[in-house]
């Protein structure tokens, strides 16, 4: 019964309209720092998902309009203890290369590239020091497996681009670009230059290079940052028939779009029929940065982005129709026993401490460590928040608790709004809370968790089950609300604590979008578990 219900839940959330229009944007989710390609008659997109593992998802779609994550680049990073949250202790008995943790840094904008038959990706993490070396990883198929081919100086924002001649350069940062060795391992001595140099009003970093070749000229497509009267963030294109050359600048999409500022940084993607297409995120508060769809005309030999109006339109028609309906974000009855590429750990997980097979049908969570909170916690089970609506919950047997255990479902982020089923001596109870961590900006190490505990209630003592869930709104205007309900029943829901909780977006702490949390964790001894029997998923239609 309970997969037939997540099947159902499963075909409303997909629809059957599988010829429908493309609406903008075309992944209301948090997908940033794209790159797509195209190989064959299928296009895959990589995006920055930075403390969240495995990280570097593969997605693919072969219309444009149905994306689904069919692998990542990497199941755990491990330069260093932080990718793991090793380090629980106050800040002031922290010693050592490895305290604190990898919020909003870990793995940023891949580039993702196939040559000669094999794909390749290129990510440098946002560390300083040898944690920010940059990777290069091989495939033979975009679904994995991958493997580390080579380890170079970090390069910021980074793009792999292969010449025609099979000549490798990576072109980064504002306006840098070198040749590298041709077996990927090495920067060729002396290659090392600015290809361009910003304006006076571009007083950000010109940031998100993607390179293409097209017609024998070179593209170079970065977003532009511009203060002066009258500019906006904006994508901006260099081209050049010759590398070593002068590059000549030209803006391809200056657009505000859906009630939301200007956007910018992304790529272009081409068809088989050599129709063009670009992809470019926009920051859309709480719900992280979305992806939009747009047509690309050539005009005098730039590639312009946008309608006839350089906007951003509001609907497309799908590249090829007939396709089944697919999404990122999905339900689970975690009846496979290899966990579903739509999920994502905070952190490095602890792998002997979750389980899909010790009690089929659920996913078991153990606690493994004792922390002071939410933010230390780990195997922490994530999926995206998608707009315009979208409601998530979780069945789960909280029978094995222990004393001083917490578990339960999050709006997670720097600001959370967490429902938690806490085990106090032999009693169960329920808080709905507002949770704000307070981060280093170095290390990252988290130094104080405030806590705002707006309900309380005392469940009974012999509760074996209960159901949890979060509801999330980013309609324009709507203020990025979540609002937190729960039932012992399944049918029955009762609304607990703050009335549309306001989800935000901060750059200076986890530097994504708000996600749906389930956690387990322990605040007095190690042992206890929860079993998710289920999460059940919806969201409304653009």
């Amino acid at each position: 019964m309970k997969k037939l219900l997540l099947t159902l839940a499963a075909a409303l959330l997909m629809g059957t309209g599988a010829q429908a229009q493309i609406k903008n944007p075309m992944l209301w989710a948090d997908v940033p720092d794209p790159d797509v390609i195209r190989v064959g008659d299928t296009f895959y997109l990589v995006s920055t998902t930075m403390h969240l593992m495995p990280g570097g998802p593969i997605m693919a779609s072969k219309d444009l309009k149905n994306w689904e994550t069919v692998g990542y680049i990497f199941d755990k990073l491990t330069d260093s203890p932080k990718y793991d949250l090793a380090f629980s202790l106050p800040l002031d008995q922290q010693k050592g290369e490895g305290v604190g943790t990898v919020y909003g840094r870990g793995q940023w904008a891949t580039s993702l590239k196939y040559h000669d038959g094999k794909f390749w990706a290129l990510l440098a993490p946002n560390e300083a020091g040898a944690m920010g070396d940059t990777y290069i990883f091989t495939a033979d198929k975009a679904e994995g497996p991958w493997t580390i081919h080579s380890r170079l100086r970090h390069f910021h924002d980074a793009t792999l681009f292969f010449d025609e001649d099979g000549t490798p350069y990576v072109f980064f940062g504002t306006g840098e670009m070198c040749q590298l060795t041709r077996d990927l391992k090495g920067v060729v001595e002396g290659s090392l230059r600015h290809y361009f140099q910003r304006e006076a009003d571009e007083r950000g970093l010109l940031e998100g290079t993607r390179v293409i070749k097209h017609n024998g000229t070179y593209y170079a497509l970065l977003i532009s940052h511009v203060y002066a009267p009258g500019r906006h963030r904006r994508e901006v294109c260099y081209r050049t028939k010759d590398l070593m050359g002068k590059w000549e600048k030209n803006t391809v999409l200056e657009s505000d779009f859906g009630g939301f500022s200007y956007l910018a940084q992304g790529t272009i993607v081409d068809t088989e029929e050599g129709d063009w297409y670009g992809i470019m995120f926009q920051d859309r508060g709480g719900v992280g940065r979305v992806l939009t769809l747009s047509p690309v005309r050539w005009i005098d030999g730039w590639p312009q982005l946008g309608d006839e109006n350089g906007k951003v339109p509001e609907t497309m028609r799908p590249y090829r129709s007939g396709m089944p309906e697919k999404g990122i974000v999905c339900p689970d009855d975690f009846y496979n026993e290899k966990l579903g590429l739509h999920w994502e750990w905070n952190h490095n997980p602890i792998d002997d401490a979750w389980s899909l097979k010790e009690r089929p049908g659920f996913l078991r969570l153990k606690t493994s460590r004792v922390v002071p909170n939410l933010y230390l916690a780990p195997n922490t089970l994530t999926q995206r928040m998608e707009g315009p609506t979208c409601s998530g919950y979780i069945k789960f047997d909280v029978s094995k608790m222990k004393d001083g255990d917490c578990a339960g479902l999050a709006a997670f982020n720097g600001d959370s709004g967490v429902l938690t089923i806490k085990k106090q001596g032999k009693k169960y109870v329920l808080e709905m809370s507002e949770q704000k961590v307070s981060l280093t900006d170095h290390e990252k190490a988290v130094t104080n968790v405030e806590e705002k505990i707006i309900e309380t209630i005392t469940l009974n003592s012999k509760l074996s089950t209960l159901n949890l869930r979060i509801d999330g709104d980013f309609q324009p205007g709507h203020h990025d609300a979540a609002n937190f309900y729960y039932s012992l029943d399944g049918e029955n829901w009762t609304q607990i604590g703050t009335k549309n909780y306001r989800m935000t977006f901060d750059y200076r702490r986890f530097f994504m979008g708000t996600k749906f949390g389930i956690f387990n964790y322990a605040t007095k001894k190690k042992g206890g578990y929860v079993d998710v029997d289920e999460f059940c998923y919806s969201k409304t239609e653009k």
